[in-house]
């Protein structure tokens, strides 16, 4: 299903308030996929989502805290080292980060913002935040009270980026003024071009792409289902086109649905489910405007707050928080059913990415 044989390594985040490690580096066996950790820093609290820099040089970090804040970690052979003082986002909680333009933005959940840093020349991080205040809420009076931006992700063509957003349903289309604006006060200003609603009260939270470009899967929390969209970049519209279901039809409620991959090929989509425990394996159409839902897995643990694809394609990963570590599963190229392969301890454990 995939061709490039890099992802030597891999990263953990993890909740150090929950008894977390905070970043560990773990050698990543290309054959098996297996995990052999290495070394772990706790140089920032709550580092609990991560994002390498697209050269692999440096690794950049949330720190999930009302006082929410970014992090950039230079990539040395003994670990991630610091590299450059955490910077404040300007927002609370952030959960999600990305790399888009020359700048870092990150999702602050509780604030319901979205920021943007700029990103210095050497890696390090740069301020004060941007900051775009999402409005907005959703029927769900516990959940859904206010805006609670969970998620941001560049689209393939590197025009736009979209910002999901569970509190309001919906989902922020925004093009990002880039470091060579004519103003600086202009650089990095987010500009929301449209916010696209999707079925109220099913809380998207995260967001992925289909490897041509052309089709976006929205994964949504409050209600265990994918929303399948049409993406034309030409235009940065956002269109969606039907759902999902995640788990078989008459199970128990209480899931909660956090992150999705799809395959190098688009041929397959893999999703995480807390509460289920479990991992759902789609398989996409040719044109990618519906999925079927195939079977579901155990994830190896509980509460799995992160899936992710090794760049080579034959290997998924779940990042498992409350049992404290991170499952292996080696992917059957045909149907696209993981098979658990193995585990490795990672207290508090919350996302795996791969350099």
């Amino acid at each position: 299903m995939g061709t490039t044989d890099s992802g030597r390594y891999a990263y953990i985040g993890s909740f150090t308030t929950a008894g977390g490690l905070g970043i560990t580096t773990a050698a990543v066996d290309p054959d098996t996929g297996a995990l052999t950790p290495r070394h772990s820093t706790d140089a920032v609290p709550n580092p609990s989502y991560l994002a390498p820099s697209p050269d692999g040089r440096f690794l950049y970090a949330v720190s999930e805290l009302p006082d929410g804040a970014a992090a950039a970690f230079a990539l040395t052979p003994h670990g991630p080292a610091p590299h450059g003082p955490a910077v404040p986002v300007g927002g609370a909680d952030p959960t999600h980060l990305t790399l888009a333009d020359g700048r870092l933005i990150t999702a602050n959940y509780s604030s319901g913002s979205v920021s943007s840093l700029p990103v210095r020349a050497d890696g390090t991080l740069d301020g004060p935040a941007t900051v775009l205040s999402h409005q907005g809420s959703g029927p769900h009076a516990d959940r859904q009270e206010g805006p609670h931006a969970h998620a941001v992700q560049p689209d393939p063509s590197g025009r736009w980026l979209l910002s999901v957003d569970l509190g309001t349903d919906s989902v922020r289309v925004c093009a990002l003024t880039g470091a060579h604006a004519d103003h600086a006060d202009a650089a990095g200003t987010l500009t929301v071009r449209d916010e696209v609603a999707l079925r109220p009260g099913s809380g998207p939270r995260h967001l992925a792409f289909h490897p041509r470009g052309d089709r976006a899967y929205v994964i949504n929390e409050l209600d265990p289902t994918i929303t399948l969209c049409r993406w034309d970049a030409d235009r940065g519209a956002l269109t969606p086109l039907g759902e999902t279901p995640l788990l078989p039809e008459g199970t128990a409620p209480g899931s909660a649905p956090s992150a999705l991959v799809v395959s190098p090929d688009g041929r397959f989509a893999w999703a995480a489910n807390r509460g289920h425990d479990s991992i759902s394996v789609l398989a996409l159409d040719l044109s990618g405007d519906t999925a079927v839902l195939r079977t579901t897995v155990p994830c190896g643990g509980h509460w799995p707050r992160d899936v992710a694809l090794h760049p080579g394609g034959r290997h998924l990963y779940a990042a498992n928080e409350r049992s404290g570590d991170v499952t292996w599963f080696t992917l059957d190229p045909e149907t696209g059913i993981p098979a658990r392969s193995g585990s490795v301890a990672a207290p508090a454990a919350s996302c795996v990415v791969f350099v």
